[in-house]
């Protein structure tokens, strides 16, 4: 199930920012697909939890290959493609290698790896796919503000994963503890 939430995350997450047009929070641009993207980092997190790095490094490709088969049937541009592979790349080995080195419990390594994933593909993904570098769907003026509101929701998405995970963990301790 954790594979299958991952995978259809990444892809959902595509559909969703295709379908429908960026939510604007004052000066905060966020596409719609943000949304998810902050949950993808912590289902990654739960697959590698329980297949391993080296396994969920196999997952990654099988995702990046769904996400760029999705994104052109999309029709999105090939620079939008690319600069989405590119992100998802980059931020996905991130998250997988701060995650494995962090010797904390598992939700701060969830939370911690994905504010550094999610940062990461925030950021290569708007520099390289959306401003006047890319796509030149944003001038310069409004790119800073497209980075900070997609940290800014998959941050707080990190945070409420983090919670929850932090509570079923402590159930099961004390269900551990009690038997």
């Amino acid at each position: 199930m954790r594979i299958l939430f991952y995978l259809l995350s990444i892809v959902t997450a595509n559909v969703v920012t295709a379908a429908f047009a960026p939510l604007q929070f004052g000066m905060f641009i966020v596409p719609m697909g943000t949304l998810l993207i902050g949950a993808t980092f912590i289902f990654r997190d739960l697959v590698q939890n329980k297949y391993g790095r080296s396994k969920t490094y196999l997952f990654i490709v099988l995702a990046l290959a769904l996400s760029a088969l999705v994104s052109s049937m999309l029709g999105d541009t090939l620079l939008i493609v690319l600069a989405s592979a590119l992100s998802f790349v980059i931020a996905e080995t991130a998250d997988t290698e701060i995650y494995t080195r962090l010797k904390l419990p598992m939700a701060w390594r969830v939370f911690y790896s994905g504010i550094v994933g999610g940062f990461l593909d925030s950021a290569i993904f708007v520099v390289i796919g959306l401003s006047p570098l890319g796509a030149n769907f944003l001038p310069w003026e409004a790119v800073p503000f497209a980075i900070l509101g997609q940290i800014i929701v998959k941050t707080v998405i990190q945070m409420f994963g983090a919670l929850i995970l932090n509570q079923v963990y402590v159930r099961k301790e004390r269900s551990l503890i009690s038997e």
